[in-house]
């Protein structure tokens, strides 16, 4: 098999001349050298064969070519030269032969339908593209047609056509109702590939007015409708009844029950049929059946099987599917369908015929002046395609004559070439179902060596180990190299070297005497050219004394060594590790600079300790097993783990297996209950054991699955309950045979870092599961949707490769395959990716904004077009702030708000708003990549809302008859004040309360003296400030007017009275009692009198509203317990719009101000605070708040 070669992604588009090359002239993929040297044109990029435009946008016919020098480009049309600059409407890219076509700008995409193809040429050569046929897509109307209603009897089959319009591709077939869902199918009722309605017996259920035929266009993203299909269904009974005065007794109808009926075919036709198909292609045959019961259909393949993992069967098994069909699929194929009376049958003949494909195709040859060389061209096909052979793009017979050049068939042979015989030849293949068109060109190069390594390089390895001394070179011809060590020193030969072909010098074994300079000399005819490298032997770090397995009785203390012995020059780390992962973060386990101490040992403690030290050059570890025991009350039997296995024997070696024996050790009084096996890979992790499998006790072989291409060592360990026993030692080591990858990389992704790239990614294999020497990966991408040919490339053993290039966030059709020098692995299965996102390009328009209430709003924006988000779009942001308040007339500054509304929402609300104030706004659309320009400002003003509560109410002068009340204004007005509210009443001795006065008061006041009033009496007092809006929220205060000094003297008296002592004490004993049993009630639920008195006495003009009449019930503050009740909220004016409810919580977005959840319900909590009242009433006592505005929603 040929050896297979990697190029680098960075250099893959600039190199691709150099992927596949002959003889012994190899090119390095330096980049440097690579823009030095003369190149012939390659085609790197170009449309598909057939290329079907949409024909509204311009069509872009794609045509990309390296060379060196650069390529100029020109263009055929339907075989004659098409001369670009005589077209208004066509032009090419600079630097490119890619054609652009303007359509949208008053071009016909009819007059450009042909067959166009691209020739890239510069001194050296000329290559050309294939054939590239234009054609645009087509997605005509349907035609006009008169549907009659079909009149089916119960039982019978039905055929319902579609029968679509002829487009440009071919469209979608598929069947819905009036409502656009999709019609249900069943074994019973189906769609055929021709896109009819098929059913094998009909049903009552099947009645309906509206089987539609939809037919989806993709180019042009259009759908065309068929008039709905009416379909009526009768049973015999109904059919009798109707048609009893114009039937005979001996009719078919007459009195004729559904019978069931054995199958018979409605489609294919016939007993027979034939069918065509080309290799490579998907085999789709279909048999659908009439019949009741519903015929079970079963397909065969007379005188052989149906192909193993390539087979399908669709639409209830009425549909083979045969993927990627070849010469060997052809056939009789058989479909049986088959019901309890009976069954029918159709054989299909398949006949697959097969469009070129390459067995060999031409690569591009590199050689040096007087070098021999080949191309050769082998393609298959049926029947066997033709080769044809062109030069510089024209046939062979009339190119120039070139004396070096021989063809012979399908072969070139070129003798003894020189430079001018450089050019670039093209293979045709062909056949009656297609051709296959490649381009191979012969390059001549005289170039003197040259060395690529840099000078003085630096190698350091450590002894005993392999060095290896790079000497990258070029030259043509190939150059010679020679190693020398030292300056003078005599040139290296002899089997303690090995001399690689790219020149690298491998010494197997480094020892100290090693170290020194080493000279790479390269020398062609045309000169010769030297480098120096330095090698450096270091000295391997060695743990001199590891730690050992330690049993520690519980709560003791114990301490493993790791002492080690390293390189003066390096500098080691050391880390210690249970059971392989890190040490628990406990201050019990102490790390010393040569240990590890463990205090207080538990039970938890147990496990392997692992001493790990790394230098940059090597690594070393060693391990102990901790065993965490009981201290034994009196000597007793000693229960350890047990001895390792010994005696590994390795028998019954194959590909993909092999069996393992061992004898068990001294299992120290606990049986062994079971074995576990590990591996070692000494190809790709040498030192690293790896879990294989497990056996019981009782068993000492085990026969172990292998994969390829790992040289494999096995080892034993012991279990028993007091633990694991040492390892075993290592079987002996077996190497398995190399194959191809059976797997292919996982979690491969596709996601662009830059506008214009695409990152592929994926997971690489691990070393085993190469299954072979040169594991490399196939990466493949190609735009989806746009009928592009698959872009491929091969790139060595790593995780990610960059598209570049590539349009703004369109879908990629992604797919990553390993290979080693054995082959492919399967075939992968395809992801979807996008390339990178970009900013929103434009802002939404049309921005209104409706305010609500005094404190809501609802804007709306027109949607930006989906092409112009140019990425996942996320959602719109709305920015709005607060520019002045209208009652304050005050500007400040205050931060601006934002709202996120996700999706493709075209409004929302904007909670939270501040009554009498102006507003600014502007909405910006966001994507992943960030936001798109904003909308120009909206200005808007919130009206006036119910003010606040005044910032304070003072009573001060008490006299015998009146008190000076004095009040600040509300800190937010919300408008403008209009006049302030004071209602007040008496309250006796025993808390009841008198008849309530209101007094109204002009806005400019701020202080009243209230006159006229009883002496030695306490008021209570509610006062509250308004707007044209309504009231807003009340303060209270309570105050006493004081007594006349006689009254004072006679209440001194009778306060000095004995009896009148003794009757308090009484009233008090009583009091006590009296609350006690109110207490024991309440706690039963029941009422009790101090409640009954309050509810008895509740101020007569603060009464709960109703709820039969849209209003709601009383409210409880923040300092009563009991809880809120419905429409503690309301307005002011006691009336919900119903305008003001039509939107849903989902409507407010996500504000960063951290107002709401993603689901628009608010987050944290409002509610202002008040005194507590007498009486309860509809007025809110909290601040004005978002929650007062949402209430109008529920």
């Amino acid at each position: 098999m040929m050896k297979k070669k990697s190029i680098s992604a960075s250099n893959a588009s600039l190199v691709l001349f150099l992927c596949q090359m002959i003889s012994a002239l190899d090119v390095p993929l330096d980049s440097k050298l690579l823009e030095e040297l003369s190149q012939p044109p390659t085609i790197t990029q170009q449309s598909p064969k057939d290329y079907i435009v949409d024909p509204r946008e311009n069509i872009v016919i794609q045509c990309e070519a390296k060379g060196k020098p650069p390529p100029s480009f020109s263009w055929t049309r339907n075989g004659t030269h098409f001369d670009i600059d005589k077209d208004a409407q066509v032009t090419m890219k600079p630097n490119s032969g890619t054609l652009v076509i303007n359509i949208m700008n008053g071009g016909k995409a009819e007059a450009y339908e042909g067959v166009y193809q691209c020739t890239a040429r510069n001194e050296r050569g000329a290559a050309i593209s294939n054939n590239i046929v234009i054609r645009p897509s087509r997605s005509p109307l349907w035609t006009k047609e008169k549907l009659e209603p079909n009149q089916v009897r119960e039982g019978d089959s039905l055929v319902l056509h579609c029968r679509p319009p002829v487009g440009l591709p071919p469209p979608i077939i598929f069947w819905m109702d009036n409502a656009f869902q999709r019609l249900p199918q069943s074994e019973r009722v189906s769609q055929g590939l021709n896109g009819d309605l098929y059913f094998s017996n009909v049903q009552p259920e099947d009645i309906r007015e509206d089987y539609i035929c939809y037919a989806r266009f993709n180019h042009t993203q259009t759908i065309q409708q068929k008039q709905p299909i009416s379909v009526k269904v009768f049973s015999m009974d109904s059919l009798n009844d109707t048609i009893a005065a114009n039937l005979s007794d001996t009719d078919i109808y007459g009195a004729r029950p559904v019978t069931e009926r054995q199958p018979v075919l409605l489609t294919p036709t016939g007993s027979t049929s034939t069918k065509v198909e080309l290799r490579g292609n998907v085999l789709l045959l279909e048999c659908i059946a009439a019949g009741l019961p519903t015929p079970v259909i079963r397909w065969i393949k007379e005188g052989g099987e149906l192909p193993a993992n390539r087979t399908f069967f669709e639409n209830f098994k009425k549909t083979l599917k045969i993927i990627d069909v070849s010469e060997a699929d052809s056939g009789n194929y058989k479909c049986i369908a088959r019901n309890t009376l009976g069954s029918a049958h159709h054989v299909i003949s398949v006949t697959v015929k097969a469009a070129p494909y390459w067995i060999t195709a031409p690569r591009n040859l590199v050689l040096s002046p007087g070098e021999d060389g080949t191309l050769i061209c082998r393609a298959n096909g049926n029947p066997k395609p033709s080769i044809s052979w062109l030069a510089n793009g024209v046939p062979i017979a009339i190119a120039p004559e070139d004396p070096s050049r021989k063809v012979d068939g399908d072969t070139i042979i070129f003798s003894h070439v020189q430079e001018r015989s450089s050019a670039v030849y093209q293979c045709n293949a062909s056949n009656e179902y297609g051709y296959l068109l490649a381009n191979a060109f012969v390059n001549v190069l005289a170039e003197p060596p040259r060395i690529l390594t840099p000078a003085n390089k630096l190698y350091q390895v450590i002894a005993d180990s392999p060095a290896l001394l790079d000497c990258a070179y070029f030259g043509s011809p190939k150059p010679e190299i020679e190693w020398f060590k030292g300056v003078k020193g005599s040139i290296l030969r002899g089997s303690e070297y090995i001399f690689h072909d790219n020149g690298t010098l491998e010494i197997p074994v480094a020892q100290k005497d090693s170290t020194g300079a080493y000279t790479c000399v390269a020398r062609n005819k045309l000169g010769k050219i030297q480098n120096e490298v330095q090698l450096e032997i270091k000295d391997p770090t060695v743990i001199i004394k590891q730690p050992e397995y330690k049993v520690i009785q519980r709560y003791g203390q114990v301490s493993f060594e790791c002492i080690i012995k390293h390189d003066s020059t390096l500098l080691p780390t050391v880390i210690w590790l249970k059971d392989n992962d890190e040490l628990p973060d406990d201050e019990r386990f102490l790390v010393g600079k040569d240990n590890l101490t463990i205090m207080n040992v538990t039970d938890k403690d147990d496990g392997t300790y692992t001493c790990i030290v790394n230098t940059t050059l090597d690594s070393v570890s060693a391990s102990a097993v901790l065993t965490v025991v009981a201290a034994p009350p009196t000597p007793a039997i000693i229960y350890a783990r047990p001895n390792p296995p010994f005696d590994l024997e390795l028998t019954g070696q194959l590909e993909r297996s092999v069996e393992l024996s061992w004898i068990p050790g001294d299992e120290n009084n606990s049986p062994i209950t079971n074995f576990v096996i590990e591996y070692e890979d000494g190809l790709h992790e040498p030192g690293v054991w790896h879990y294989q499998t497990e056996v019981p006790g009782t068993q000492t072989t085990v026969q172990l699955k292998l994969s390829p291409y790992v040289n494999y060592s096995f080892r034993v360990i012991a279990v028993n309950e007091i633990g694991r026993s040492q390892p075993s030692e290592p079987s002996e080591q077996y190497l398995t045979k190399s194959a191809n990858p059976d797997e292919n990389p996982s979690n491969v992704q596709g996601i662009g870092s830059e506008p214009d790239n695409l990152v592929i990614t994926w997971e690489s294999l691990k070393g085993f599961q190469s299954n072979g020497p040169g594991l490399q990966y196939k990466v493949s991408w190609r735009q989806k949707d746009v009928d592009d040919e698959w872009t491929s490339v091969i790139v060595a053993n790593v995780s990610k490769y960059i598209v570049s290039g590539t349009p703004t966030f369109v879908p990629y059709e992604i797919k990553v395959q390993a290979l080693n020098d054995l082959g492919y692995a399967p075939e992968p299965s395809e992801v979807i990716g996008h390339s990178g996102e970009d900013l929103p390009m434009v802002a939404p328009g049309n921005v209104q904004v409706h305010v609500i209430n005094s404190t809501l709003a609802k804007v709306h924006w027109d949607p930006v077009p989906l092409k112009t988000v140019r990425g996942h779009l996320q959602g719109y942001k709305v920015y709005y702030w607060k520019v002045q308040s209208l009652s304050r007339r005050s500007r400040r500054h205050v931060e601006k708000k934002i709202l996120t509304f996700r999706g493709n929402k075209t409004f929302g609300m904007l909670p939270g708003l501040e009554p009498y104030s102006t507003y600014k706004l502007n909405v910006r659309v966001a994507n992943g990549k960030g936001e798109g320009p904003a909308s120009p400002d909206k200005v808007f003003r919130t009206p006036e809302g119910v003010p606040g509560s005044p910032s304070f109410l003072k009573i001060t002068n008490p006299t015998l008859d009146s008190l000076t009340l004095e009040w600040g204004s509300p800190t937010h007005p919300n408008g403008v004040l209009t006049s302030y509210i004071l209602k007040f009443q008496p309250i006796n001795n025993t808390h009841e309360l008198g008849p309530l006065v209101e007094i109204r008061i002009p806005a400019n006041e701020s202080s009243l003296i209230l006159k006229n009033l009883n002496y030695s009496t306490r008021y209570k007092f509610y006062f509250n400030a308004q707007t044209s809006v309504g009231s807003g929220n009340q303060i209270t205060e309570e105050a006493v007017t004081i007594m006349d000094e006689a009254m004072a003297s006679r209440q001194v008296d009778i306060a000095t009275q004995g009896w009148f002592i003794g009757l308090m004490c009484a009233v008090a004993l009583l009091i006590l009692i009296l609350l006690i049993v109110c207490f024991i009630r309440r706690n039963k639920g029941g009422k009790y009198p101090v409640k009954e008195k309050e509810d008895a006495h509740a101020d007569p003009e603060i009464q709960p509203m109703k709820e039969d009449d849209g209003t709601f019930g009383e409210y409880s503050d923040a300092e009563d317990h009991k809880p809120l009740k419905k429409g503690s909220r309301t307005p002011s004016d006691r009336t919900v719009k119903k305008e003001d409810s039509d939107d849903s919580l989902v409507d407010y977005g996500e504000g960063v101000n951290g107002q709401f959840n993603e689901d628009g319900s608010f987050i944290g909590q409002y509610s202002g605070k008040k005194e507590k009242e007498p009486a309860e009433g509809n007025e809110s006592s909290e601040a004005p708040s978002p929650v007062n505005a949402m209430n109008s929603f529920v």
